[in-house]
């Protein structure tokens, strides 16, 4: 019979920091969950493009926004803006921003394995 496992974001096995933001990441059983927290002023193409070193964010995100608003504009020009009890699939190849004064607060399940990360 398979166990269940869990894990808790407060205590990630890993916390990758990058210009006004971290992500927090924890792996269960193959799955990896992120934490994202963005602070105001953060966005893709100016605290994340350096280290990606791609002209947009290449990562396919799940993610539910639990706080904070997030704008999304796709390199075919779509733009969405996300909100608290929001969940979007984003596809590859976007740019993204905090919108406001309120940090971002977002649990991602498909885009944060690899995602502003120097490996």
């Amino acid at each position: 019979m398979a166990r269940m496992q869990k894990k808790s974001l407060d205590s990630p096995d890993e916390t990758r920091s990058f210009e006004k933001g971290k992500l927090q990441l924890v792996t269960v059983s193959g799955v990896t969950f992120g934490r994202a927290i963005l602070e105001p002023g953060w966005k893709w193409s100016k605290s994340v493009k350096p280290i990606a070193k791609t002209e947009s964010c290449e990562a396919p995100h799940t993610q539910y926004i639990i706080s904070g608003r997030l704008k999304i504009l796709m390199d075919g020009e779509q733009e969405e803006e996300l909100g608290p009890g929001d969940a979007a699939v984003i596809p590859s190849g976007h740019d993204a921003w905090v919108v406001g004064n309120e940090p971002v607060v977002l649990v991602d399940v498909t885009g944060m394995a690899n995602y502003a990360s120097n490996k």
